[in-house]
Order: structure tokens, then sequence, then C-alpha cells
């Protein structure tokens, strides 16, 4: 797991050259990248996010499409379509911008629900369908979206069944006083992206995910998974509880960060790190938790006080510990 933690580090230091402070985000995606799966940026404008993502596929290496969704933006303009070439007198495929390696799916919020359902296929399969054809998407693939989530004019809501594909979603956040003042002084007048190096590649990351596969998730560290997300599903102040993939997310997403602490073995901490922004877009609240301004992140904390924490690592692994 040294390499996977050494990889993880590499990337860390260069997003940081661009982006100011943050570690905790960065690694939050991170660990979803090497899990495979897809992110929710949900934030105010000017907080760094499309600058984040453009900063992560350079040190990646890999193929990179920004997509801004407007209302007027059809389901075409994301999958592609067959076009008619007149020179040669038959139809031709074109391919849309979700084949790539990562795409940034600006507002996403922003697009008519018929559109954001193009994105259902390819978030869940890994292909997208033209004409009939069922088209593979590049391999790694990552949709990693953004959201105003407190403007509400010409913007439409993502269906819980699209919430639900994301991995995790979580804020930036505002800078403090001294990273603001960081920022000025290395990023007031450009952003310096010729500065951030190439660490990894697609079949870099193929890798990773192969060596992740391996990491030891003991009978007790699956059973306290199941036992928070069934929680959700039981607790008086949640309408809806979080699916059986959130139960998926967390055993995948625990192995991850575990590896990129350079542990074979995944450990209680590593779940409960990574539960709320797992979580908090999986469930929905009810009208009297929310009148008590109550928030998801309130409830989940709750839920991980209230639960057993199951015995510690040296308990479960002995000398392997």
């Amino acid at each position: 797991m040294e390499n996977i933690a050494s990889i993880a580090a590499s990337l860390r230091h260069e997003t940081q050259k661009i982006i100011v402070g943050k570690q905790h985000q960065i690694d939050l995606i991170l660990m979803s990248i090497f899990s495979g799966g897809h992110v929710l940026l949900s934030d105010l404008p000017g907080s760094g996010k499309t600058t984040l993502v453009r900063t992560l596929s350079i040190a990646l290496g890999c193929d990179f499409r920004r997509l801004q969704f407007t209302p007027d933006l059809l389901p075409s303009d994301i999958v592609g379509m067959m076009i008619y070439n007149q020179k040669k007198g038959d139809f031709e495929l074109k391919r849309g911008p979700v084949h790539t390696n990562i795409l940034l799916a600006d507002e996403i919020n922003r697009a008519i629900p018929r559109t954001q359902a193009a994105l259902l296929e390819a978030m869940e399969e890994r292909q997208t369908t033209i004409d009939g054809e069922s088209l593979p998407l590049p391999d790694p693939f990552f949709v990693l979206a953004t959201q105003n989530p407190v403007e509400h004019e010409s913007t439409f809501m993502l269906p819980a069944a699209q919430m639900d594909r994301f991995f995790l979603r979580l804020s930036m956040g505002y800078p403090t006083a001294e990273e603001e003042i960081s920022i000025l002084s290395h990023l007031g007048d450009r952003t310096p992206y010729e500065e951030v190096r190439t660490v990894a590649s697609p079949e870099a990351l193929r890798q990773l995910r192969r060596e992740i596969a391996e990491v030891a998730v003991s009978d007790a560290i699956s059973s306290y998974i199941v036992e928070l997300v069934q929680k959700t599903r039981s607790h008086p102040q949640i309408k809806i509880g979080a699916s059986p993939r959130a139960s998926r997310t967390l055993y995948q997403g625990s192995k991850a960060w575990a590896a990129m602490q350079g542990r074979s073995f995944v450990i209680p901490e590593d779940v409960q790190t990574i539960f709320s922004p797992v979580m908090n877009h999986r469930i929905t609240l009810t009208s009297e938790a929310r009148l008590k301004k109550q928030t998801a992140e309130d409830v989940l904390a709750a839920i991980l006080d209230d639960t057993n924490v199951p015995p510690t690592q040296k308990e479960l692994f002995g000398r392997h510990a």
C-alpha cells in the first residue's frame, strides 16, 4: 500500500500548487477517483471548484473535457449523435464530450431533467447508447460535477436516482484569511497550470484500483458499515434512508482511504472519516427536522455517535496490525 500512499501524496502536492489549503477535500476526491466514483462539488461560485478539477486532470494525466450545462443543452450535446456526411453519402458517428476520462459537468443543475438523465447510463454503466449502438467509455471515467446550492432561478434539482450515483458530495468552503492572502500572492494575476506536473496516468489508476481491491475488510467492519446504513432507514429525523449502493460505496471508499494511509486493512476510523461525505446526499430529512434547522451532517454525526465501534485493529488483525 506504500505505492498508493506515495501516489496520493504526489497528487495532493501537485494539486496544492494551485489549490491553496483544502487538503481534506482533495484527499476525499482522490479517494473517490481511486474507487472509480463520481464527485459532486456543491458550493458557491468562485470557490475554486472548476480550477480544482482542471488541476487534478493535469496531475492525473487523464483526458479532460469541460461541459457547461445550460437550459438549452440537449442530450446529444453530451453523448453524441449520428451526422450525415454529404461527401460520403452516409451517416457517421460523432462522439460527445462524455467520451473522455474526466468530464467536468459545470453547473449540472442548470440543465433540464431530460439532459441530466443523459448522464445516468454513462455514470453507472460506463457506456452510452447512440441510435441503439452501445459505446463503451474510456477507462477510467469520472464525472466531477459542480452546482450552486443556493441559486434556484433557472435551475433543476437533480433527481434522487442521479444523486445516488455520485460517490460523494462535498463543499470547498471559504478559505481562511491566511489562505486567501496566499491565493492573492501566488494566484492573483494568473493561474499557473504549467507548474503542475503529471504524476499518474490512466493505466496507473487502473493498477491502483486492482491494488485497492486487495485491502482487507473484516466481518466486523462490514457489519459496522451495514449497521450505519441501516440506521439511516429507521432514524426518526430521516424520511428516506440510504440505498444498498451506499453500503457498497462506504465499503469501497473505506478500502481506498485505508490504502491512502499506507494500510492494507480497514479500521473503523476509515469508515467514520468518509461517512458524512458519502452519505449526506443520499438521505432526505423529515420536514420536522428541517424546521428545527437540522442538517444531514448533524443527523449523520448523531448516527455515528449512537453506533458501537467494532474492535480495534489489533483485535481484528493481531500481529499484522
